[in-house]
């Protein structure tokens, strides 16, 4: 099995993936938070920073683009592929209203005629390997039949299928029935998305689906970093690594944007998944949410990691797949 780390705006930026891959591994790939080209055809410095390879070494990174325009595609997957890039994913899955409302994301999946213009106008001329990452459709997931047809008319290096629908967002369980029916009518390789997050889940889906040689996590991982690496047989996440894990990112944090106040917020997120690793964690998690600068956050911390680690499954609370 293959594993994949799904991308999040805001928290697996570059500095997050080498932190990762250096304390606890278990990845195959990282794609990266998309990229919105735009016709004055520049990457900020902050993409930038995001994209270039001496920021992401020692692991595969995949980036990944939200567009639908044909020459902005071409224009970035160019840049991409001069910088030493082999693969580009195009984001059909993000189902934010202010996405889908400019016709990307998940918004392509309600627009057949506009997607169908825009794969054909990508796999004409794009120089690297092209990825797709989708939901099943619009509202309902007979709505995939359809577009199952038209990804296979073209060489799609990876199908990553969240198996949701767009109405669905996150909140609904993710379609297990209708990612069968897809393998069974869909022959390119394919990579599931959606709601694994303990290492016991990653091995059911083995044992119910084992011609499916990719898995994508997001979540699962954020909230356990050794998820993939016991997934494999390997350790669980220990304190001194969550520790070192912690310190690196927070210090590459501090060092990178302008101010406390800054570093703290973006560490924030990352806490509301990491917490649920550790036993009695409200207390400190609502100190570490209430920091607004680096000595209150730093002290909150240092309570969070006082605090032993949790023995049982993590998510079994807010479990949002059933693989039995």
């Amino acid at each position: 099995m293959k594993y994949h780390f799904a991308p999040m705006e805001g928290v697996t930026g570059a500095e997050f993936r080498r932190a990762h891959h250096q304390v606890f591994g278990g990845v195959d790939a990282y794609y990266m938070p998309f990229l919105s080209p735009t016709q004055d055809h520049v990457f900020t410095p902050r993409e930038l920073r995001g994209i270039l390879p001496e920021n992401n070494p020692g692991f595969r990174a995949v980036p990944q683009l939200l567009t639908r325009n044909v020459e902005d595609f071409l224009w970035a997957a160019g840049e991409l592929a001069k910088l030493g890039y082999d693969e580009v994913n195009l984001n059909l899955g993000c189902p934010s209203g202010t996405v889908t409302a400019k016709g990307k994301g998940a918004g392509l999946l309600q627009r057949r005629d506009t997607l169908e213009e825009l794969l054909e106008g990508i796999f004409a001329k794009t120089p690297v390997k092209l990825s797709i990452k989708t939901r099943l459709g619009w509202e309902n997931p007979d709505e995939f039949g359809p577009l199952l047809e038209l990804f296979a008319r073209y060489p799609v290096s990876l199908l990553i299928i969240h198996p949701r629908v767009r109405q669905d967002f996150y909140r609904e369980k993710v379609r297990l029935d209708a990612f069968a029916q897809a393998l069974e009518v869909y022959r390119g390789p394919v990579c599931f998305n959606g709601g694994l997050v303990t290492p016991a889940d990653c091995q059911a889906f083995a044992r119910r689906f084992p011609q499916v040689e990719h898995l994508m996590i997001g979540q699962g991982l954020l909230a356990d970093p050794a998820l993939t690496r016991k997934a494999q047989g390997g350790s669980a996440a220990t304190v001194d690594e969550l520790r070192a894990f912690h310190d690196q990112l927070y210090r590459t944090y501090l060092s990178l944007f302008s101010g406390e106040r800054s570093t703290v917020f973006h560490m924030k997120e990352l806490w509301s998944y990491l917490s649920r690793l550790f036993e009695d964690s409200a207390r400190p998690l609502k100190k570490i949410r209430k920091a607004d600068r680096s000595a209150p956050y730093e002290a909150a911390v240092e309570e969070m990691f006082a605090r032993p680690l949790r023995r049982d499954a993590l998510w079994e609370e807010t479990s949002n797949i059933d693989l039995s």
